[in-house]
């Protein structure tokens, strides 16, 4: 190989990495596009729930104190439950059932036996 040629063939691979670089700079770009345009939007979406919580901040008072009230109650109501379920709590009559139901004709004979040849 000349000299030439060598020369040539480094020119070629510094114009192909050149390129290369160049068009994963502009995948690379784009994409950040994208993804700045996503933000954007996102911080839109930020800025209006803030604006919605802002309404929603001076209700949080009374909703807090409402809510400590109920808790305050819980105790109250459920020992209150307690006692409504005490006196409504079904008591089983053990003299009603005697235990499992049986047909009124009484057992049924099974077949299974004569179809195999055995004899009871």
């Amino acid at each position: 190989m000349s000299a030439s040629t060598l020369a040539w063939w480094s020119v070629a691979d510094i114009v192909a990495l050149i390129a290369g670089l160049a068009i994963y700079l502009f995948i690379v770009g784009s994409q950040l596009k994208a993804v700045a345009a996503d933000l954007e939007e996102c911080a839109d979406l930020v800025w209006q729930i803030k604006k919605d919580a802002e309404a929603i901040e001076p209700g949080l008072s009374a909703i807090n104190t409402t809510g400590r009230v109920v808790a305050g109650a819980l105790p109250l109501l459920y020992g209150m439950g307690e006692g409504i379920v005490v006196g409504a709590t079904y008591q089983h009559d053990e003299h009603v059932a005697d235990g499992v139901a049986r047909p009124a004709m009484g057992t049924r004979r099974t077949r299974l036996m004569e179809g195999v040849g055995a004899q009871d």
